[in-house]
This record gives C-alpha cells, structure tokens and sequence, in this order.
C-alpha cells in the first residue's frame, strides 16, 4: 500500500488503494483544512506533492477547472480529490493551515513569472548598485528635482539591466539590485558585469547632464556575486507582490558593493563571479577584504572592462542562419574574436 508523509508534521501514515491524501489526513488524525468539506469547491486542502507525483491519480474534472482558475502547476494538487495508488511513498507538504493562509497561496499563484510562487533555489548572478555622496547632493535640490534625478537615473541604468537580461527587482533609496538568470542561467555572470560596465559609461553621460543643470557629479559602485539563493515572489498582496531573491549569496553581493568604497573601485566582482567570466573579463587589480558578517578574507576582482557579447546578435534565433548569412558571418566573427581572447588571456598566465 502507498505511504504520504506529510510535511511539516513529519508523519509517515499508510493509506488505501485509490483513498484521497484528505481521507488518509482525516483518518490519520492529522488535521487538514478543508472548508468546504472535501467538494472540491474551495482549494484550503491544497497540496504540493514534494515527491512522488508519479503515485497520485491525473486529476479528475473537477480538480482540473479549480487548478485552470486558479494557475495551479502540476505539483500543486487539491488533496480531496487526489487518489493515490501502488506501492510507492510520496511526500507532501500542507499549504494551507487556515482561512488566511488559502488567501495568502491564492495570491501567489497570482504570479506568473520565471520564478516559482511558492519559492525554488536557483543559480543566479546578484548585482547591487548604490549611488556615492546621493544624500548630500540631494540635500542641496528641492524635492522635485531630487526624484526627477532618481527617476532619470533608474530609467536609464534599467534599461541597460534590462537590455542585458537582467531584471531591477529592488529600489532602496538610491541604490537598486538586479537579478540575472532568472529564465536564463547560461551566461549570467556575463550579462552581470556587461550591465556593470554599460552602467558605468552611462554615468559618463549623466554626469554631463548633472554637470550642465547643477555642476555637481556623482558616481555609482557596483558589486556582482554569483551564488545560490531562494527566488520566489512576495508581498501582501497580489497588487504589491514581486520576485525578489533571498539567502547569503544576496547579502554578500551587498557586501561586495559597499567594499567598492573602501578600496575606491567602481566594480567589484566575487571569486565565484570571477571564475564564470575569466577569459573574457579584464580585471584591474584584485585584493583580499574582510567582508563584515563573514569570516576570513575574501577575494575580490576590480572589473575594468569585459568582451562585449553583441546583443542583436545574441537574441537571434539560429533558424535565421538560413536566411541571413550576414548574420551568420557576423556570429562567428564573434565566437572567433572571443575565443582568441580567451586564448590568450589563459596563454598569458603561464608565459
């Protein structure tokens, strides 16, 4: 006979043949919300099947409409109405302890995005931009023009982010973070730092605009990390709700921008990072920081400038080739120019 165990109760219960997980849950005495009384009318007995999903019963009509309605994924099933059957175990997590947590899941589910409602670990790149001496600056401007700069600011750095894959999913005051690799981990690293770069030679151009209305510039730090971390979306709502990511891989990508100012670089990039992008990234200096909130010292790489990948090219479906063999040319004009690059970067480590 199947076994379920439930999560977060870490119960190991048996159940019978073609018997629904709420069934098993009543008779096992583990307390599952059902509000409607199994009917399939309301979804509080929902489910994430953990493992196992191979053992549960396609879903019948009636869970199929509530799972269309609501954008359930194929793992989130309502339990009243999932039969198990055979020999196998799954394991399964409650989603839904009372009426405000089916409010709260409805919500998530909401979010159609790149990343999981309910949370998944991905590899990604973090980037986090902070403007230098905003504070004082702002100090010296009415309100209008202080959020006039901002928003000047923010819209062009987001374009850049977004140009090169990445997405702003924080504003903090005057400074933002950014996520690569969210839908497109190959080559997150790259479009990080190529961000990073593009990001610091718009400044150039801001800081002229700066300069012509209230002869003042500033600059932006910037700190790459790419590591592990949980994305999932949040809020209080589905209105306010975001994908945002969590774990010490943000918080060290934090901690690498504010290093930018202790050692006076404008990009700063992680050992992690650094080993994603050497061959076609050209490092200033490296040097060895206590990071706060880590122990030990921490390799840091200051980026000067990096192999720029040609973004009309890069978003080309390889089905053109055919009918554009400019295109094609053009593509492998540039595998060459960056395996040359790389070639002689690697040579020059050991000559």
């Amino acid at each position: 006979m199947p076994q379920i165990y439930y999560l977060p109760d870490q119960r190991l219960v048996t159940a019978d043949d073609a018997e629904t997980i709420l069934e098993t849950s009543v008779v096992s005495g583990i307390p599952h919300t059902h509000v409607c009384g199994g009917s399939a009318r309301c979804s509080t007995c929902r489910v994430w099947i953990v493992e196992g999903l191979d053992c549960c019963a396609p879903r019948n009509d009636a869970e199929q409409s509530l799972a269309h309605r609501l954008g359930f994924e194929p793992r989130i099933r309502l339990a009243c109405q999932t039969q198990i059957f055979g020999e196998g175990r799954i394991t399964l997590r409650r989603l839904a302890f009372d009426a405000e947590d089916a409010e709260t899941l409805d919500a998530q589910q909401s979010i159609h995005d790149v990343a999981s409602p309910f949370g998944e670990e991905k590899q990604i790149a973090i980037l986090f931009a902070d403007l230098r001496q905003f504070t004082s600056f702002s100090e010296l401007l009415p309100a209008y023009d202080v959020i006039y700069v901002l928003n000047r600011y923010y819209r062009r750095m987001g374009k850049i982010i977004e140009q090169c894959g990445g997405m702003v999913n924080n504003y903090m005051g005057d400074g933002l973070m950014a996520l690569f690799g969210l839908d497109e981990p190959d080559g997150a690293t790259h479009r990080a730092v190529q961000a990073a770069v593009e990001m610091q030679e718009a400044m150039s151009i801001f800081n002229s605009y700066l300069d012509s209305l209230y002869r003042r510039h500033l600059q932006v730090g910037i700190g790459i990390h790419f590591g592990q971390v949980v994305v999932g979306s949040v809020g209080s709502s589905s209105k306010d709700r975001r994908i945002t990511a969590i774990g010490d891989a943000v918080n060290y990508a934090s901690r690498i921008e504010a290093a930018t100012k202790r050692v006076g670089a404008k990009i700063l990039i992680s050992e992690e990072a650094y080993t994603q992008i050497w061959q076609t990234v050209k490092v200033e200096r490296q040097c060895k920081l206590d990071i706060p909130g880590k122990s030990g010292q921490y390799t840091l790489y200051e980026v000067g400038d990096i192999e720029r990948q040609t973004r009309i090219i890069q978003n080309v479906d390889l089905s053109t080739h055919r009918s554009s063999p400019l295109l094609f040319r053009q593509r492998i004009h540039l595998f060459i120019r960056h395996l040359k690059a790389g070639l002689k970067r690697f040579l020059s480590r050991f000559l």
